[in-house]
């Protein structure tokens, strides 16, 4: 498991983003654990929140020079991601979208600076998939290339087409994904930090059922 993978599953647990226990996800499917970046919400947890997020990519080693953050949650995402860049000597600009065309002043969807040629789509985690579709939408009607997603959690799960969300981006659009840790992270970490044995088992029998494998490296 890398630092920031650590770090940021730390951080998770001490924000109550991640949580243990069964619930029921939108799927239907019950889930050992509960993932809600929205729980961090404090200037020092969105700095190392961001700092993760800026140690992964850096570690990706992905080619690009723009970062998007899709409304809402990438908002925020993006823009503290861009300032923890700066002291590793990136200054990298940042775009994000509005959920509806502004009629008045300066108009349109897009605000902050202008696409660059190749983007990082930076965001929470990928459930369907749907609000990432639009966001590639966007930036390539905006004449830019998707270099990558940049994803705080990757849950590996399968979803319709026995793919997870992640996994259909990489074979359908070529987009690489990089996350700040993965389901597989999770589970080293409960392990790691002595978590209940049923909490463990639990997870590793729900990764079992609806886990995907993961790709080479990852």
């Amino acid at each position: 498991m890398h630092a920031h993978s650590l770090d940021f599953l730390d951080l998770a647990m001490e924000y109550d983003a991640l949580r243990f226990g069964e619930f029921t996800l939108k799927s239907g499917r019950v889930s050992p654990y509960f993932f809600n970046l929205g729980s961090i919400a404090s200037g020092a947890g969105m700095a190392r929140l961001a700092d993760g997020y800026a140690a992964a990519l850096e570690h990706a080693g992905i080619d690009y020079d723009s970062l998007f953050g899709p409304a809402y949650k990438g908002i925020p995402l993006v823009a503290t991601l861009s300032c923890a860049l700066v002291p590793r000597g990136y200054n990298v600009p940042f775009t994000y979208n509005r959920k509806e065309a502004k009629d008045h002043g300066e108009g349109g969807t897009l605000v902050g600076a202008p696409l660059g040629k190749r983007v990082v789509i930076v965001d929470d985690v990928i459930t369907a998939g749907t609000a990432v579709r639009e966001a590639i939408d966007t930036i390539r009607a905006n004449g830019s290339e998707v270099a990558g997603l940049l994803v705080a959690l990757d849950r590996q799960e399968r979803g319709a087409d026995q793919r997870s969300p992640i996994q259909a981006l990489a074979d359908d659009e070529g987009i690489p994904t990089v996350a700040v840790a993965t389901l597989t992270d999770v589970i080293g970490y409960a392990e790691r930090r002595g978590l209940d044995a049923d909490i463990r088992g639990s997870i590793r029998a729900y990764q079992a059922e609806y886990g995907v494998t993961p790709a080479p490296g990852a």
